[in-house]
């Protein structure tokens, strides 16, 4: 309920009341209750078309902007032009919806929205004019609330990072919102971005099917599930968000899920890789378990490294564990003799992978042909980021996939390849 006098003519308003959960929608309701406990700084919020993602981030930067009376926001597109139309008119939705249209005052020129009881300001800009954004001073306060759109077009982390960098500063307060559609590419930025984990963010997936079905409307329903008929595939990337890939995608058997520590503790065998590397190509460790019943591979553990010696890699799995009570060999990349050796004068039970001719397919298809690839990718991100985007290449004058594995940016997929060495090559395997 908001109530008050009005900013325009001084006069005592009539109360508004609005209830939170008729215009925020229940999947986002669990997240809106973390930020007001003040547990999350970064909300990514990722889905497919009707998903409600924009709607909720505006509300949430309105009632965020209420709760800091020091603080101001910025909502960013890489192409300013097409600002009015999407999150100028998602922030003005935003103001009506919460029955505060009386106590802003929305402008296009310049493009803002100012709270007139005490003059907070939204600004709207876009990064195709960097320097506009360079430029931009609080009246008072400071900065706390950023809300990126269109997450995946801006060029990668670097330009998000440096723009967080110029928009916060100062203040005890500080909130950013990154909102898009997921890339139908697993190599994407965006789609590997949110497999990294980082104290304080918060990543939610939503659909349409999330939302309350009259807040959509009939004729989106009916679109959504003629293309669920006609092309299930552009259905599943467009209206439920997945990435689907080019159709070169080489692992279709990936799921990407939570593994507890009661089940990692329940696994009666354990296998480890690593694949060596240094500079530029890391080097990569990986803990792995299986089930052969249900045929599933997990993968619950990685290391990556650069520029590490031998014996400090080697300090770290034995701080790990490997090698210990536990039980399992740990398997190494056949390529460098030396540092197998190394590792086994460290204490550590390794022995060289066994590659020779058509090792690489053997295993390979070994691993395409499991029920499922589990992988945690809190505990896994680099190793769930390698897989997804991993696909065939293709002939570059007619698309068509080209046969073979590339062999690039699969550092931890090598090291998983070796760590189920002694599976694979099993007879009948």
């Amino acid at each position: 309920m908001w109530t008050g006098n009005d900013p325009r003519t001084g006069k005592e308003e009539r109360p508004i009341r609005v209830r939170l959960k008729e215009v925020i929608a229940p999947v986002f309701w669990g997240v809106h209750c973390e930020i007001r406990r003040g547990s999350v700084q970064e909300l990514v919020a990722k889905g497919g078309r009707g998903s409600g993602k924009s709607s909720y981030i505006s509300l949430e930067i309105i009632l965020q902007l209420l709760r800091h009376p020091d603080c101001h926001a910025v909502v960013l597109r890489k192409v300013g032009g097409t600002m009015r139309t999407s999150v100028y008119a998602q922030i003005c939705w935003a103001i009506a919806a919460l029955g505060l249209g009386r106590r802003f005052r929305c402008t296009v020129s310049p493009m803002e929205c100012t709270y007139l009881p005490t003059g907070q300001k939204i600004f709207f800009f876009g990064l195709d004019d960097a320097g506009k954004l360079k430029s931009v001073r609080a009246p008072f306060g400071y900065i706390g609330l950023a809300w990126f759109e269109e997450l995946d077009q801006f060029d990668g982390p670097e330009e998000v990072r440096s723009v967080e960098q110029s928009v916060f500063r100062g203040g005890g307060f500080s909130l950013a919102f990154k909102s898009f559609n997921p890339p139908a590419m697993g190599r994407s930025w965006v789609n590997r971005y949110v497999l990294e984990s980082r104290d304080g963010r918060r990543v939610l997936h939503s659909t349409y099917k999330d939302l309350p079905p009259h807040w959509l409307g009939p004729r989106f329903l009916a679109d959504a599930e003629h293309l669920k008929q006609v092309n299930p595939v552009a259905y599943r990337h467009e209206y439920l968000g997945e990435v689907v890939g080019s159709g070169a995608a080489v692992f279709d058997n990936l799921k990407l899920e939570p593994i507890p520590e009661a089940r990692i503790a329940a696994f009666d065998r354990l296998y480890h890789g690593v694949d060596w590397g240094w500079y530029p190509d890391p080097w990569a460790y990986n803990a792995a378990a299986y089930d052969p019943a249900r045929r599933v591979l997990y993968l619950f553990d990685e290391l990556t490294c650069h520029r590490t010696s031998n014996r400090d890699t080697a300090r770290l799995l034995l701080d790990r564990g490997v090698g210990g009570d536990e039980g399992g060999w740990l398997t190494a990349d056949s390529a460098e003799p030396k540092s197998c050796a190394d590792y086994r004068a460290f204490g550590l039970p390794c022995r060289a992978a066994r590659k020779g001719p058509g090792s690489v397919e053997q295993s390979m298809k070994w691993l395409q042909s499991l029920g499922a690839i589990v992988i945690d990718p809190a505990r896994c991100p680099d190793t769930a980021a390698e897989f997804t985007s991993y696909e065939y290449e293709r002939d570059p004058r007619t698309g068509a996939v080209l046969p073979g594995y590339p062999d690039v940016n699969n550092h931890h997929i090598d090291a998983v390849r070796y760590a189920v060495e002694s599976i694979w090559r099993r007879r009948g395997r």
